[in-house]
């Protein structure tokens, strides 16, 4: 439980606030409102100063991160390649923008300033997977190989508790 995190923090320390954010969000994966809220009883500083940290920082989510997390490079190597065209073919594929997470919590899409792997621009990751010299018309197999391996541990899942 995130309250436990406050035990190695003096109370009303508001130099902590980083640090207790940062640890929450490993324990939860984003920060949860209630977990912000009890972060400012504990500090004894307005809800409002620690959302302000909280939004201020790129390293902070307030919504938890899907199944797989896309990361379309947008580098100058994958820019020249026209990862512009492949970040809206995702966007239009999944029905999010760019920091969005699918209703189903399936996928999450990021942009990131590079990957570093420019000598397979244009590049996307997905979790751990790295996608080179990957083409618009790709996209949607991409998409649906990552749903179908979502479809079969669901299916896994239910008929193991059968």
């Amino acid at each position: 439980m995130h309250k436990d995190i406050f035990k190695h923090y003096p109370a009303n320390d508001r130099s902590n606030l980083i640090a207790i954010l940062q640890q929450i969000q490993d324990e939860y994966g984003y920060l949860p409102e209630e977990a912000l809220q009890d972060v400012a009883t504990f500090l004894c500083i307005p809800v409002s100063g620690v959302y302000g940290v909280a939004t201020f920082y790129n390293q902070f989510r307030l919504t938890p991160l899907g199944k797989n997390v896309i990361r379309v490079c947008r580098g100058t190597a994958c820019h020249v390649k026209n990862s512009a065209n492949i970040l809206t073919a995702l966007e239009s594929e999944l029905n999010i923008v760019a920091g969005g997470t699918t209703r189903d919590k399936l996928f999450t899409l990021e942009t990131v300033a590079c990957i570093g792997a420019c000598s397979i621009a244009p590049v996307i990751n997905i979790n751990e997977e790295y996608y080179g010299r990957i083409s618009v018309k790709e996209i949607p197999k991409i998409i649906k190989k990552y749903k179908t391996e979502a479809k079969k541990e669901t299916t896994n899942l239910e008929s193991a508790s059968v």
